[in-house]
């Protein structure tokens, strides 16, 4: 896993070369909006449990038929275990907003879960659905301008954006 920093240097090194000034203004421009980042961080991370359970609530009352007898979050077992899986894309979707890095997402949650719903007959459609609907709960939460560093978040929130649209077509 690389932070935005770790990987400008990192592909710099093995080219050889000095950092340009593109990606330095780069590397600038991200210092210079840290604290929009963390703030959005905070919001989703202490709004987590709500962005979870409410996407849920949405993707079950769209498509009951999850939990009804035979679906795949039917039993309390099952349902926690979609929840504990929906709480577990969230969180990694935070590490790589925080870090600007898409890589700790990508390595240490994606890699490998389509084939493991599809051993497991979970159906990928339904839970890149989940994914969008925390996307978009998550999106308006951190967006909320009240009590939060001013400046133009418009960047930040297509970023955050980008990092839930790699988990919906990871698992689709």
């Amino acid at each position: 896993m690389f932070d935005a920093f770790t990987k400008v240097v990192a592909q710099a090194d093995a080219r050889g070369e000095f950092l340009n000034a593109g990606q330095i203004d780069a590397l600038s421009a991200m210092v210079g909006d840290s604290f929009k980042r963390m703030d959005a961080v905070n919001r989703i991370t202490s709004n987590a449990s709500s962005i979870v359970t409410n996407a849920a609530r949405e993707l079950f009352d769209q498509q009951p038929a999850l939990i009804a007898p035979g679906g795949n979050a039917y039993t309390h077992r099952r349902m926690a275990a979609c929840l504990r899986d929906m709480e577990i894309v969230l969180r990694y979707v935070t590490y790589a907003v925080f870090t600007g890095d898409a890589s700790v997402l990508e390595d240490r949650c994606l890699n490998g879960l389509r084939e493991t719903y599809l051993a497991l007959g979970v159906p990928g459609a339904s839970v890149a659905e989940g994914i969008r609907k925390m996307k978009d709960a998550a999106i308006s939460i951190a967006n909320d301008r009240n009590g939060i560093t001013p400046g133009d978040c418009s960047a930040l929130m297509s970023e955050i954006g980008t990092y839930f649209d790699r988990a919906a077509a990871a698992v689709a």
